[in-house]
């Protein structure tokens, strides 16, 4: 392995985040606020620790391999997460103290969205965009953005660009280069932000709330300026915006990219993956709509405006609310979490499983049931009429396996730390499925647990941003050997 050329990539990485902290600082100069000092503390902090990385090995020249991508792409996500603290730590308000900052920053780049804050509409406008920034920038992957550069530095980014893009996209380019693969996926991903900016300021959200609200829901994270979430804002349309809005950004980005470079529509329906994503939004808002009516929790147009919103956000590990789903009818808040597991396509800035993995799951479990009738028959798994290798099954039901495993492993912890049942399954399912709202006592935010379990959710948060597999292979002996 390249320790030299991995530290120097990994001090270009961080000095690239620093300057990330100097833009809330025009907020808080628009806005009168005295936070600019923190920012710049931080932010000189930042850049600092990144020249000590990128001094040493500026002159190294060489080619990241596989094993150096992962070690860049995990241990940039635990120095980023602990730097991003800064602010929220150093800031009179909400004056955090480490363990809550780190958490608060951690769900922020992981996109989870969940949160150790209350008070917030009384909190300074720089502090509510940073949080959003955070989520804005964790939503695309800093890591996939940040390679566009790394070939004019002698530093090939492919390795870290597998080795941090979600699902399916791991092994396949958008355009032959990698450069030119993650500018095509910052431009969509930018030109969606616009737009959900610029559609949320028609409905009536303030410039500010605007951007602040497009950030989080492009990257599907959840963070609002708001303790009411989109509800603050009592707007069908807005809550219509949203929707439409978490829907695309669940996504493959890849799909997106032929849309637009085929000006076909049609392709969203051709891919399966995006087929079995519809229907699922379908049926779970049928389910959720009905179940809503039925037990006379609201009227019917109530039921299918909460229902609808609720079910969408949830399913696509969104976050927002508006209103408390947790004191639904029993049923419904487990349901929503269920979905949850599903969540958004491979390649979205969507957490879960991922719908890729489920529909191939799926034809797994129907070909071995057609097995036990016709043992000796061919039944190969195919997805748009390519068989998918063995390997790739394999590894599919290994993530499954180890998926569950952790979760399990999750909620023991959190049982140990003195939680109750509800509150550590839902919790774990908000952290490892990047989802962020749960039930029982971190319904609201997490501010009241104890340390030892915001810890834990830290790493839960990680893993689930990291598809597990990224960050567990740094803790095998083979991956350090030679």
């Amino acid at each position: 392995m390249h320790f030299a050329i991995t530290a120097r990539v990994l001090g270009v990485l961080l000095m690239i985040f620093s300057l990330t902290m100097l833009t809330p600082i025009i907020v808080a100069s628009i806005y009168n606020e005295t936070t600019s000092h923190t920012f710049l503390l931080a932010f000189a902090i930042t850049l600092i620790v990144g020249l000590a990385f990128w001094l040493p090995a500026r002159k190294r020249v060489g080619e990241l391999r596989t094993r150096d991508g992962f070690i860049v792409t995990v241990f940039f996500w635990l120095v980023l997460s602990t730097f991003g603290a800064l602010p929220l730590m150093l800031s009179e308000a909400p004056n955090l103290s480490f363990m809550d900052a780190l958490f608060e920053s951690v769900s922020g780049l992981t996109t989870t969205g969940a949160t150790v804050i209350s008070g917030l509409d009384d909190l300074p406008k720089s502090i509510l965009y940073y949080r959003q920034q955070l989520q804005w920038l964790g939503g695309i992957g800093i890591v996939v953005i940040a390679v566009a550069i790394l070939p004019m530095l002698g530093v090939g980014g492919m390795q870290i660009y597998r080795a941090e893009t979600p699902g399916a996209m791991k092994d396949s380019k958008l355009t032959p280069r990698i450069t030119e693969t993650a500018n095509v996926l910052f431009r969509i991903y930018l030109g969606l932000t616009v737009l959900c900016a610029l559609a949320y300021w028609a409905a009536g959200m303030t410039g500010f709330d605007a951007i602040g609200h497009s950030f989080s829901t492009v990257a599907i994270g959840g963070f609002s300026t708001h303790d009411a979430s989109i509800g603050f804002f009592d707007s069908g349309m807005i809550m219509t915006i949203c929707s439409f809005f978490m829907v695309v950004s669940g996504l493959n980005f890849a799909l997106h990219y032929q849309v637009l470079h085929g000006r076909k529509l049609s392709y969203y329906w051709a891919d399966p993956e995006a087929r079995m994503y519809f229907y699922l939004l379908f049926i779970g808002m049928v389910i959720t709509c009905l179940y809503l009516y039925y037990s006379g929790t609201y009227d019917w147009n109530e039921s299918f405006s909460q229902g609808a919103f609720q079910l969408i956000s949830i399913m696509t590990t969104t976050g927002f609310a508006t209103t408390e789903f947790n004191a639904w009818p029993t049923f419904l808040p487990f349901f929503l979490l269920f979905l949850s597991f599903f969540g958004a396509c491979a390649g979205s800035t969507g957490g879960g499983i991922k719908i890729g993995r489920m529909l191939i799951l799926a034809q797994q479990g129907i070909r071995e049931i057609y097995r036990l009738v016709h043992p000796n028959a061919l039944l190969p798994i195919k997805i748009r009429n390519r068989k998918i290798p063995d390997r790739v099954l394999d590894a599919i039901w290994a993530f499954v396996g180890v998926y569950l495993a952790i979760f399990y492993l999750m909620v023991l912890l959190l049982l140990a730390s003195g939680l109750d049942y509800v509150t550590a399954w839902s919790a774990t399912a908000a952290a490892l499925n990047n989802l962020g709202p749960g039930l029982g006592a971190v319904a609201t935010n997490y501010a009241d647990i104890g340390s030892f379990a915001k810890w834990v959710l830290c790493w839960g948060m990680l893993l689930g941003r990291l598809e597990i597999f990224t960050l567990l292979v740094l803790f095998t002996p083979t991956f350090w050997k030679n």
